[in-house]
């Protein structure tokens, strides 16, 4: 890190949503103070170990990346393997990664934040660290929306039903996905709605599959368009889940690049066509859907 003494935001931030953001801004705030804004995290893969592998994690490393370092730009992130700092105890974490390594001349977490080897300290134990080491702490409460707290849990829940609308208020952006395009079966083409083919990360949670009206960022330009997530059954299928988007009125080569796709509502299950002309009509029928106001 710098040696610019920081203010440190800790937290897993899986989907660095509102609550997430309350924290990272109480940082942020510090730079009034002639402190750099800086984010401890671990890696998204976190969240299976925490969770016993039942919960996927909602965003991979380059959208965790895209949302703390372009969109709320923080100075500088720290995200180690969690492997790598387990073992450590809370004493030892606040010595050696917030004072040393972090120059942490404040640090802000949540209520529940815990840390240490086995989950064994807390915001109190944290404070008591912070008066030995010569960091302030500042414990941000946790954030409501329309009387529900904001969690990750409860963001897993919408994205698995499908709502990413409301999984969007409470992100605090729109739920998307970043990754490159892979070569398909082209099967798109031959029906006239071409489509591009993005994968979800390893552990990585997958919406609810179905048909959604997006959008998607293709150099600087936002564009319409449909993605369907699922295992594309009425083509053959696929061994696993993709994100298949056809963005309308587009006809560039994208493939192996990075594309932003952002979610914007649920239009209907993912379903078993009977032959490719139906299927290009329903597509067709989306397309006109994902489009309307």
């Amino acid at each position: 890190m710098g040696n610019k003494n920081s203010s440190v935001a800790l937290g897993i931030f899986d989907g660095v949503h509102l609550g997430h953001r309350a924290v990272i801004g109480a940082a942020c705030a510090q730079r009034a103070n002639g402190l750099e804004a800086a984010v401890f995290t671990f890696s998204p893969e976190s969240v299976l170990r925490k969770t016993g592998g039942a919960a996927g994690y909602i965003y991979n490393v380059r959208e965790k990346n895209i949302i703390l370092t372009e969109e709320i730009a923080a100075d500088c992130v720290y995200s180690p393997d969690f492997e790598e700092l387990c073992g450590l105890s809370g004493q030892e974490f606040a010595q050696r990664i917030l004072a040393e390594k972090m120059n942490a001349a404040h640090v802000c977490c949540g209520g529940d934040f815990r840390f240490g080897k086995n989950a064994a300290c807390g915001a109190d134990e944290l404070r008591k660290f912070g008066e030995k080491l010569g960091f302030t702490t500042e414990i941000v409460e946790s954030v409501e929306l329309d009387g529900e707290t904001v969690s990750s849990s409860r963001i897993r829940e919408l994205l698995l039903d499908g709502d990413v609308e409301k999984a969007g208020e409470l992100l605090g952006r729109p739920y998307f996905i970043s990754a490159a395009v892979e070569d398909g079966n082209h099967i798109g083409r031959t029906i006239d709605f071409p489509t591009i083919n993005q994968a979800f990360s390893p552990g990585q949670l997958v919406p609810r599959y179905g048909v959604y009206a997006s959008s998607v960022n293709v150099g600087g330009r936002v564009l319409p368009a449909v993605t369907d997530i699922g295992v594309k059954p009425t083509v053959g299928g696929s061994d696993r889940p993709l994100a298949e988007t056809h963005i309308i009125g587009y006809s560039g080569n994208l493939y192996g690049k990075i594309v932003d796709v952002a979610f914007r509502r649920f239009i209907r299950p993912e379903m078993r066509f009977g032959s490719l002309e139906e299927l290009r009509r329903q597509i067709a029928m989306d397309a006109v859907n994902a489009t309307a106001t």
